[in-house]
């Protein structure tokens, strides 16, 4: 079985084991290609994009969090959970097995702790344990993180990691808390119990990632607490209703009046010349840079980045918070200039 597809972006990977975490829960471990090393670094928290075969729109595509951690683990492994409906990860977790391949593009994604060496605290509900997950054996990698976790489930089967999450508890019984909120025991989480949880742990910056109502819940919680919203991350998958996967349209000539642009990634700064109808994505995928982007629709997030000179036309900026666009962020996939002149950071 593969999700390959022939003259598409992306990278085919063979899956090298596949994990039973719990009943409705398989981890796929990937075997990267040596030439793709560097395409596949990844930071804790980040995610990949694959491609899903259809038989009525040729392919889907979804995204899957990586629930390895680069500090410990020397594979790439993503954790899919089958959900009520969901095409993609029911194709999955029916269908492939060790020795497949799958197409996917390079990790990307900003639900990334600035630094691990600190405390974090930590909210997951159900399959949202799987960016967190590597975010926890990231933290506990360094010689001074700590980390705090609040874990809701429906009961105990359904927790993922379970068996691992004990055994970092017991490795690391001064670094590592963790508080499971079982509802067959204690009911759904509410916010007297989110709120008990915060203010037993100070902690540099929160990271949640669940089902909507979940998200939502705890994210008001902290913001009833006076957490700073700069502090409050959340971590937001939604069905891709585009191909991110389908190959550039050609750019148009450039002459003398079209844009340039100064983009910054990863500490590297590139002059590009930037036609009026393309996006950034577009222009830096052309150019040969690793851009980081995941859905070209303006819906992930992954591709956004700071505007520091220049206007342009933003697009679809659904995936931004109004004050995210007010501090000046956009969406590399959608953002097309209006200016001769542009500086862009991410």
């Amino acid at each position: 079985m593969t999700s390959v597809a022939p003259r598409t972006l992306g990278h085919t990977v063979q899956v090298r084991r596949v994990i039973r975490e719990t009943p409705e829960a398989l981890s796929f471990v990937l075997d990267v290609p040596e030439d793709l090393a560097e395409r596949f670094t990844y930071s804790p928290g980040q995610f990949v994009t694959v491609r899903i075969p259809s038989d009525r729109t040729g392919s889907v595509a979804r995204c899957y969090s990586i629930s390895s951690s680069p500090s410990t683990d020397e594979h790439i492994k993503i954790t899919v959970k089958r959900t009520v409906g969901g095409y993609g990860s029911n194709w999955l977790c029916d269908h492939i097995a060790a020795g497949d391949s799958l197409h996917m593009l390079a990790p990307s994604g900003t639900f990334v702790p600035d630094r691990l060496n600190g405390h974090l605290q930590l909210f997951a509900g159900g399959s949202g344990i799987t960016p967190v997950m590597s975010i926890v054996k990231s933290v506990l990698a360094t010689p001074t993180g700590t980390v705090a976790l609040y874990y809701a489930n429906r009961d105990r089967a359904s927790v993922i990691f379970d068996a691992e999450l004990a055994e970092l508890v017991r490795r690391y019984p001064e670094r590592f808390i963790v508080e499971h909120r079982l509802e067959d025991e204690h009911g759904l989480p509410t916010d007297e119990s989110v709120a008990a949880f915060a203010a037993d742990t100070a902690a540099d910056g929160a990271f949640i990632c669940g089902p909507a109502p979940f998200m939502a819940l705890v994210k008001d919680t902290l913001v009833d607490a006076s957490y700073d919203r700069h502090r409050i991350h959340l971590e937001e998958f939604r069905s891709l209703d585009g191909d991110p996967f389908a190959p550039l349209h050609e750019l148009s000539a450039v002459d003398a009046d079209t844009p340039s642009v100064e983009v910054t990634l990863d500490g590297d700064t590139h002059t590009l010349a930037w036609p009026t109808d393309a996006t950034l994505i577009e222009v830096m995928v052309d150019a040969g840079i690793d851009a980081p982007y995941s859905c070209r629709e303006g819906e992930c997030g992954s591709c956004a980045c700071t505007l520091v000179e220049g206007t342009v036309d933003p697009g679809n900026t659904e995936a931004l918070d109004p004050d995210d666009v007010e501090e000046g962020y956009i969406l590399g996939c959608q953002a097309k200039p209006t200016s001769r002149n542009l500086r862009i950071e991410f």
